[in-house]
């Protein structure tokens, strides 16, 4: 029988692409989402879940959840024998975060101390929390690996995936049998993503010569679920940097959009927003040499993606309150 794995944030951009993953490695992945940054798609599922379904001609056990409704985590941990919990769901936003910080202190925090303890009374030792290269602060050497110092965040969301590995690592020198994986991850291209509250239509670009690691989703799931092979070995807990190793401007970003588009894109310089750092980009060597996992796709290749997926789904997962395929 395959393992179960609980995925929280199921629903969402890097949650439901690692839902696939999960499906394909022969996983059997349960998934709980509250739609604070997911599309409701018919039958009360995230439309990001049920076009899993469709395309992968397969059914995924989705429960509406809050982490914040304790007694409904302990309801769902009862129903379940789950082998591992991979876990996604929080707010994600570095801007907002600084404009909100009680309110990312609040669901963060109190969300993940929920699922810890659930996790310990039903006997579930096995996690992998997907992190943020936030947790870093404004890096003091480039390219990032997994010894550079941590704790020296720049905004609350970074705070408080630092606290949480905190929270995890001191859980996992406590409990003894509890592994987890942490993984430090680049930016993503956001392949099938509806972004809830935007209605930008010319790019607000942060100064052009500012450089992230931006990679392929697709890379970035497949380093999760190979994070959660790892787990088997018991090796406590663990940190990988996930990303390509190189960096790129925003300005290289925006002239690879317009290559793989053929159009010209509006933007416009913005001020730095709250929180933000000028470069930041990852060393994943050591992933690569204990995970076995490396990612796939270049620049050229994301663009190309992103720019398919959003000429057949101009406004993401729905069209005038509508959801469209």
């Amino acid at each position: 029988m395959a393992q179960k794995v609980l995925v929280t944030g199921g629903g969402g951009y890097i949650g439901s692409h690692c839902v696939v993953e999960l499906i394909e490695a022969g996983f059997c992945p349960v998934v709980i989402d509250n739609f604070s940054n997911a599309v409701r798609g018919e039958g009360d599922v995230p439309e990001s879940l049920r076009r899993i379904e469709k395309i992968l001609d397969t059914s995924i056990e989705f429960h509406e959840l809050d982490l914040l409704d304790r007694p409904g985590l302990e309801k769902l941990f009862k129903q379940h024998s789950f082998s591992a919990v991979m876990h996604f769901a929080g707010l994600k936003a570095v801007g907002e975060s600084v404009e909100q910080p009680l309110r990312y202190y609040q669901v963060n925090l109190t969300a993940t101390m929920n699922l810890l303890e659930v996790m310990q009374t039903h006997g579930v030792h096995n996690l992998v929390f997907s992190s943020s290269a936030t947790v870093y602060g404004d890096p003091q050497r480039l390219p990032i690996d997994e010894q550079h110092p941590v704790g020296g965040c720049t905004n609350p969301y970074g705070k408080t995936k630092y606290f949480i590995e905190e929270m995890i690592m001191d859980q996992c020198k406590a409990e003894k049998v509890l592994t987890g994986t942490r993984c430090c991850c680049g930016i993503s291209t956001p392949l099938g993503l509806t972004p809830l509250g935007s209605s930008e239509k010319t790019l607000r670009a942060s100064p052009t010569t500012w450089v992230r690691d931006y990679i392929h989703v697709v890379d970035l799931a497949k380093g999760h679920i190979a994070a959660l092979k790892k787990l088997k070995d018991n090796c406590g807990c663990k940190v990988y940097n996930l990303g390509t190793g190189t960096g790129y401007s925003v300005l290289q970003m925006v002239k690879a959009m317009e290559k793989a588009s053929g159009i010209e894109i509006m933007y416009l310089i913005a001020p730095r927003r709250g929180g933000d750092v000028a470069s930041c980009y990852a060393d994943p060597r050591l992933a690569e040499k204990e995970l076995g996992w490396k990612a796939d796709f270049n620049l050229e290749r994301m663009c190309k993606d992103l720019w398919r997926w959003q000429s057949k789904n101009p406004t993401g997962f729905t069209s005038n309150g509508r959801l469209h395929e």
